[in-house]
């Protein structure tokens, strides 16, 4: 008989759920206007904003993270309304898309993909703003879609000194996998999803909310129903949810939230940069080219460049002969690079495994040595515990 297949996870998402959390996403539901129900709501929301680290509102909604960012510009700009979207990849592009498609007047701030965006270039326009038109600076933390992360921290002191733009920004892969003290870099708009860093299934997502970005939504005149935070903000006093929430997943959450309490913040931080030390100085070591600049890479994401091979044919070959499923490119990447997720619940052993797959499909190619093979895990392991 054979053995049944185990498929693991090495992409961005969705990411490995631990055991714990499946079991508790296998209990009986409950009826999500019960006390058992809100002081589960208590409890997640207490966590969720430990992860934050905020003292702002953090509102959970049934959706992805992108419902999360709709929901954070819907809210809080009007028709018409001036924004900067920063544009490095896939998930910079849709955030165009979307404030485009809400009638907002786009100033795009992009970087090849493959390359961090420029502070600097916010900073000109931000400065030279001086009627202060500019309401929001939309952009992504941590772009999946090449394994770039962008200076956060840098950009949003630019946001600050404007004094009237808000900052609306895609975490969906850097909250739980890197520091984003939404508090101390005094961050209006933060959004993510529950298949990344939390480490339970696609479903729901995430969004902290300041003071100026509740004073903002006062103005807002975007139309909203589901979407709108202001019934979240209600329900949350009481530990509620407007609408029917996806209960099941708030369990999940709530085993999460409490695992990663138990490790720690800085652990998780320090977890994820070694695994990302880790793959990246193995993919040179075994002649790939990292895609991503390397002084930006992404804690949750490594990017590769296989140049004069498939891309597209290599993960083939990897999860057929090693049930590791890899991401591929997305657009015009699509075959010309693979990605490695190293995000959530991930440990050294997958880190060892995955690269070992690596190494021994370019064997089966005749790219590499069986001494590069060897120097890649040794490399790899300088990293891990």
């Amino acid at each position: 008989m054979a053995i049944q297949e185990k498929l693991s996870l090495m992409i961005p998402g969705p990411t490995p759920v631990p055991e714990k959390v499946l079991q508790a996403l296998g209990k009986h539901p409950i009826g999500h206007r019960s006390k058992d129900f809100q002081d589960l709501v208590k409890i997640t929301t207490e966590n969720l904003k430990w992860l934050h680290q905020t003292k702002n509102d953090v509102l959970t909604i049934t959706g992805s993270g992108t419902a999360a960012m709709e929901a954070g510009i819907i809210n809080t700009l009007s028709k018409g309304d001036k924004v900067i979207c920063g544009e490095n990849g896939k998930f910079g592009q849709r955030w165009v898309k979307v404030a485009k498609e809400f009638g907002l007047e786009v100033i795009k701030i992009d970087a090849e993909w493959g390359k961090p965006l420029n502070p600097e270039d916010f900073k000109k326009i931000l400065e030279e703003d001086k009627q202060k038109e500019i309401k929001a600076v939309i952009l992504t933390h941590s772009e999946t879609s090449t394994g770039v992360i962008n200076d956060l921290q840098m950009i949003s002191t630019h946001i600050r000194n404007h004094k009237k733009a808000l900052s609306i920004i895609d975490c969906v892969t850097s909250i739980g996998a890197c520091s984003v003290p939404v508090d101390e870099w005094e961050l209006d708009i933060v959004a993510s999803g529950s298949q990344k860093g939390y480490m339970i299934p696609p479903g729901l997502s995430f969004i902290s909310m300041s003071e100026k970005a509740w004073q903002a939504s006062e103005d807002s005149n975007l139309p909203k129903f589901y979407l709108n935070l202001k019934s979240y903000r209600k329900s949350l006093l009481s530990n509620s949810n407007p609408y029917t929430p996806a209960v099941n997943l708030v369990f999940a959450l709530d085993e999460s939230l409490k695992m990663m309490r138990e490790e720690g913040l800085e652990n998780i931080f320090a977890r994820h940069n070694r695994h990302k030390l880790a793959v990246s100085n193995a993919a040179k070591t075994l002649n790939l080219n990292l895609f991503a600049d390397e002084e930006h890479l992404s804690p949750a994401v490594t990017a590769i460049a296989t140049d004069d091979i498939d891309a597209e044919d290599f993960r083939k070959k990897i999860k057929n002969k090693f049930d590791i499923l890899l991401a591929g490119g997305q657009d015009h990447l699509k075959g010309e690079i693979f990605r490695v997720g190293h995000l959530g619940y991930v440990n050294d052993r997958d880190i060892i495994s995955v690269i070992s797959a690596i190494s021994n499909t370019l064997l089966d190619q005749n790219k590499i040595t069986v001494q590069q093979a060897g120097e890649a895990l040794v490399v790899a392991s300088k990293h891990l515990k």
